[in-house]
């Protein structure tokens, strides 16, 4: 079960540092963040000279808006010259890494939380607490802590756009099963007993959920992931435990869906769209599809918050670092800042559909008031619950990570392993892997 939507950021699916790319950034630098050759961490002195901003596969289709941004910046600022390029989507991480080791990272950076993660144990992501820490109140809290790394002090990047999304569910599924589709569940407890319910009255044939649990499952079930030093993974502790053994039992009563071990999200939705299940994540694109291809379905749809037991849904984010090596820290900072405030987010938020992270632009009538459209329907829901999202998915955790953890799922559900048996040898490859990074 994926709860959290896929992101639709303006560059598609977002591309994790494996812990060998981590290793490339950390090993040649790992001694020599701002050894010679580097700028000041001093943000404080005058906003001039000549600096370069890196996006990530925005220049297609977003052009005319950071030329726009630019401009108004060097207008802002008498004095200064902002260089942009952009790098495709395909490879970003190796770029990254590439130039972290050959010293050419640019000044200012488009990064997400795992990415700026080696960077910033390697030295070359500048602490925003000590530069910029009069900035953060404009910020979701959140948000802002999104881009810190465990055992790391400090925050290595503004935080910039947002992207979650509710969870549809089929109100006639609900009905049928005799549960109130007006009162949809809110927590794991009830999500687990509708399920069951809806597995029962249709005798296996209507599963609830169509994946299996992931690690930001387990962070909004309330499982600790991660001691505070960042050594070391914690989500096999007993609660970690009875997340996979209720998911377990949901397994071994069709509430989950058979294919679940092999799901993706194309083929989750098509179940969705199918009626196979009762629930899955979407965003106003499938409203769209729904509206057009399973009008039966669109008629039954409702819309709910993600499912937690913390009170906070799970959020993805993008941040804009600045370099320590930059010649011109003051100009980074100003810039860095600039291009995430309050201002641009909300207008950059109109052309895409993403969500600014600063503090207010949330209460804006874009993101509050009702249209009748199926568009603002969704966005008004995901709005609101970003006010106290979090970002579950540890900045240390890899893709790599993930599969151990998936794989360890699996022993679980199929029987293989008892669920503490998988979860603590997924801890115990995670650590590994961690320890290689």
């Amino acid at each position: 079960m994926r709860h959290s939507w896929t992101s639709r950021s303006p560059r598609g699916p977002r591309r994790a540092v494996t812990a060998a790319v981590a290793a490339a950034v950390l090993l040649p630098l790992s001694a020599c963040g701002g050894g010679d050759g580097g700028g000041s961490a001093d943000a404080s002195g005058k906003v001039e000279g000549k600096i370069t901003f890196q996006t990530w596969n925005l220049k297609a289709n977003f052009k005319s808006y950071f030329e726009g941004v630019i401009d108004d910046f060097e207008k802002k600022y008498p004095g200064t010259e902002v260089r942009w390029v952009d790098q495709p989507g395909e490879g970003y991480a190796d770029k990254i890494s590439a130039d972290a080791a050959a010293g050419t990272l640019p000044d200012v950076v488009n990064v997400s939380p795992d990415l700026v993660a080696p960077l910033a144990k390697a030295g070359l992501a500048l602490d925003l607490d000590k530069a910029a820490g009069k900035y953060e109140k404009e910020y979701l809290p959140g948000a802002w802590k999104s881009h810190q790394v465990p055992g790391t002090q400090g925050t290595f990047a503004f935080p910039w756009y947002l992207n979650t999304g509710p969870l549809f569910y089929n109100k006639r599924l609900f009905e049928e099963a005799g549960l109130d589709a007006g009162k949809p569940p809110k927590t794991y407890g009830e999500l687990f007993d509708a399920a069951l319910e809806i597995a029962k009255k249709s005798k296996g044939d209507i599963a609830t959920l169509a994946n299996v649990p992931t690690i930001e499952d387990f962070g909004r079930y309330g499982v600790p992931l991660m001691n505070e030093e960042g050594t070391g993974f914690t989500f096999n502790d007993a609660k970690g435990v009875d997340l996979l053994t209720r998911y377990k039992k949901l397994y071994d009563a069709k509430a989950l869906d058979a294919q679940a071990l092999t799901a993706t999200p194309e083929s989750t939705g098509k179940k969705f769209l199918t009626e196979a299940v009762a629930m899955n994540p979407g965003s106003a694109l499938d409203l769209e599809k729904f509206k057009k291809d399973a009008p039966g379905l669109y008629k039954n749809i409702g819309i709910t918050p993600q499912i937690s037991n913390t009170g906070k849904d799970n959020m993805y984010v993008m941040g804009v670092m600045v370099n320590t090596r930059t010649k011109q820290t003051p100009a980074a900072v100003a810039f860095a800042h600039f291009v995430t405030d309050a201002q641009r987010q909300m207008s950059f938020a109109k052309k895409v559909a993403i969500f600014p992270s600063t503090k207010g632009s949330l209460d804006d009538p874009y993101f509050t008031k009702p249209d009748g459209t199926d568009e603002t329907r969704v966005r008004i829901a995901a709005a609101k619950s970003l006010k106290t999202a979090v970002n579950y998915t540890p900045v240390l955790f890899s893709e790599q990570m993930k599969v151990e953890l998936r794989n360890a799922v699996a022993r679980a559900l199929q029987g293989k392993q008892s669920p503490k048996e998988a979860l603590d040898n997924a801890v115990k490859a995670c650590d590994r892997l961690l320890q290689q990074s």
